[in-house]
């Protein structure tokens, strides 16, 4: 369970419900989705180099106060304000300060004659009740019975009827903070009961532009077309709203310290006395209102389309799903999909740059960048917990039957591995232990003793093994099992087979000479190696398997280890292998076996130098010629002495006239 649990949560193919997971999620998107995007389009909006603007704001601030010595003034001081600015050429004046009560003071009368005389427009405010009596908005609304899906209000506070109605424009000053709490997009319109009402801004643009209504189509959807015939179509978001653009540098000025000339620019008046004004949260930082209703009126008179088009949420959603399947597809290359996923992250933000600066198209790439960086994280940490997890299985299953070197290569390169039983031609060598009989009968009842000197036999020749490239099979008692050419491949593997035995036998006179001095009777060796066609792989059960190899070729080499014995050899190699170390070492031909449970016999070889005469005798041998055989045995165990028990093995058969049926095959009876 736990094992298939590690495969699911390790399969990199997870990560494409992680991406489906993913794009659900921006399809909700959550307030903290929405409020990184928020401020992703702060950064496009304000990088934009700042561009002049013919609005001015002038400030009723701590020098104003300090010279009134009072708040809030009397009307009168915004009347004598007012002659200030005209007289300083101001095109159109426009005062953000609401008036809902009489002025205790007595300056009503006197700011109403003022508004008489100079263009004035003054700000309403929404609010949860009605005050005062606004004035009647100059709207021609199509649409009326959808007002309900604007931005809508219960009420509105209004300035005193006797400055309301002598003002040349009257516009809501309102603001609509994001779930933030920041100020980016603000109303050109609202509702209030049956009414719809301009805002400050488009109030101002209608009066400069000498208009006498603003005009508004409504759908089921919102705003469908807002316009000012002088001035002509103004595009805002279903809800009226317009993206401020920050890039309009306003001058601002103290009501106490005005400039010689404004050059007929529009001028805000605001309030901007510590203590008195309340400043607002917007994309450039804290800003007075006045300065706000001024970026918002630049913004509306530019002509500055910011938008976030219609299409764009399903276009990132479709980036998010359409990059992340190109990531999981390309995965399987690990470095093209780590390469492509970082040009693709490197290049959204480029591409939405532009995108802004070429349409003023607000496209989100923090939610594709940041999703896509989840999915890619996923992807490849599961990736390389797979690949950890089958370094480790390599180690463990490996570990203890190849060389440390051999372990190091398959766990850096997995793809070397093949698993799960292939056909493939390995060169398989069987060993055993000659005259356990008497080491078991020296150490008697001392079983310790005697796994301890087995231990250190295996060791020795375990090592031996495996500092040939050899992959250690298993033990079967005192004997074991290896083979060449798996799992990694070994094109010399005969060889290498062949020299591992060599060195055995060197390894086992060394090993003999450090026992002798223990007075521990010396190992004997036998070596069988054959070189064929088998099955290799994880065989076994599924509760526990072995990495091993089967066939007729891994049964003819234990049957040759077997024979070593009686052959009086100590390696006794199959066909194949023979044939493929012929020349770089002396073979020597021994026989024509069928082994026990065979009738098919195979040519047996040995490693030695032989006399010329050595093919005459097989010759003889094979031919059923046993006389002349025999004849020449004794030469040739002279000439040979490693293989003269051989020899005299050779010369008690013939002598006892080999097998009734001779066909040139001799049939082993024992294994």
């Amino acid at each position: 369970m736990r094992s298939r649990l590690g495969k699911i949560i390790g399969s990199p193919w997870l990560a494409a419900l992680t991406l489906l997971v993913l794009v659900a999620v921006r399809a909700w998107d959550p307030a903290f989705l929405e409020s990184v995007r928020l401020r992703y389009f702060d950064t496009l909006i304000t990088s934009t180099p700042p561009t002049p603007s013919s609005i001015v704001t002038v400030n009723i601030d701590e020098a104003a106060l300090d010279h009134y010595g009072q708040w809030p003034f009397t009307r009168s001081v915004y009347a004598h304000l007012i002659d200030d600015l005209y007289a300083h050429h101001a095109g159109i004046v426009v005062m953000n300060v609401l008036m809902t009560e009489p002025d205790r003071m007595g300056g009503d009368a006197v700011f109403a004659h003022t508004l008489e005389r100079w263009p004035v427009i003054l700000p309403n405010m929404p609010a949860d009740r009605m005050k005062n009596t606004p004035r009647q908005p100059s709207l021609a609304v199509i649409g009326s019975e959808y007002l309900d899906h604007l931005v809508t209000y219960p009420g509105i506070l209004a300035n005193i009827p006797l400055i309301e109605s002598r003002a040349v424009g009257v516009g809501v000053v309102n603001t609509l903070p994001e779930l933030d709490g920041v100020n980016r997009r603000i109303p050109l319109v609202v509702a209030v009961g049956d009414h719809l009402y301009p805002s400050l801004a488009m109030e101002t643009l209608r009066v400069a532009a000498q208009d006498t209504t603003t005009q508004i189509k409504l759908s089921p959807v919102g705003v469908d077309k807002l316009r000012i015939p002088q001035f002509g179509p103004i595009a805002t978001d279903p809800l009226g709203r317009i993206w401020i653009d920050w890039s309009y540098s306003i001058s601002s000025y103290s009501m106490m310290q005005l400039p010689d000339d404004f050059h007929q620019a529009i001028v805000i008046v605001g309030v901007s006395a510590a203590g008195v004004g309340n400043p607002v949260p917007t994309a450039l930082g804290a800003l007075w209102p006045h300065d706000v209703q001024a970026a918002v009126l630049a913004t509306v008179m530019s002509g500055s389309t910011i938008q976030r088009p219609d299409w764009a949420e399903g276009a990132e959603l479709l980036a998010i799903l359409g990059l992340g399947l190109l990531v999981l597809g390309l995965s399987r290359w690990t470095y093209v999909g780590l390469g492509t996923t970082l040009l693709l992250l490197l290049g959204l933000v480029p591409l939405s740059w532009w995108a802004f600066a070429s349409h003023r198209w607000l496209v989100d790439v923090t939610a594709p960048i940041g999703l896509l960086l989840i999915t890619t994280l996923h992807l490849y940490g599961a990736k390389f917990v797979r690949e950890y997890q089958q370094k480790l299985q390599i180690k463990k299953q490996f570990g203890t039957y190849l060389s440390p070197a051999l372990v190091e290569k398959l766990q850096r390169q997995p793809e070397l591995l093949r698993l799960g039983g292939e056909s493939r031609v390995l060169s398989i060598m069987f060993t055993d232990v000659r005259g356990f009989t008497t080491i078991s009968e020296h150490y008697g009842e001392n079983v310790q003793g005697l796994t301890q000197v087995m231990n250190r036999y295996m060791t020795a020749m375990t090592r031996t093994i495996l500092n040939h490239q050899g992959t250690l099979d298993k033990y079967i008692g005192d004997a074991q099992m290896a083979f060449w050419n798996a799992p990694l491949d070994d094109a010399d593997h005969a060889w290498h087979a062949v020299q591992t035995a060599l060195s055995m036998i060197r390894d086992l006179e060394t090993f003999n000479a450090m026992i002798a001095a223990e007075g521990v009777p010396p190992f004997g060796m036998g070596i069988g190696i054959n070189t064929g066609m088998v099955v290799v792989g994880n065989m076994g059960s599924t509760q526990r398997f072995d990495y091993t190899c089967l066939g007729d070729a891994v049964n003819l080499a234990s049957r040759l280890e077997g024979q070593s014995k009686p052959y009086h050899v100590p390696i006794i190699l199959g066909p194949q292998t023979a044939e493929m170390v012929r020349g770089r070492i002396p073979v020597a031909e021994l026989d024509c076996l069928a082994v026990k449970g065979k009738s098919i016999g195979v040519r047996i070889y040995t490693i030695a130098e032989v006399a010329s005469d050595h093919a005459t005798f097989l010759h003889h041998y094979y031919a059923g010629q046993w006389t002349q055989a025999l004849r020449v045995i004794p030469t040739l165990a002279a000439q040979t002495p490693v293989l003269a028990d051989y020899y005299h093995m050779m010369q008690t058969r013939l002598e006892a006239g080999c097998q009734p049926t001779w066909t040139g095959i001799y049939t082993a009876t024992s294994k």
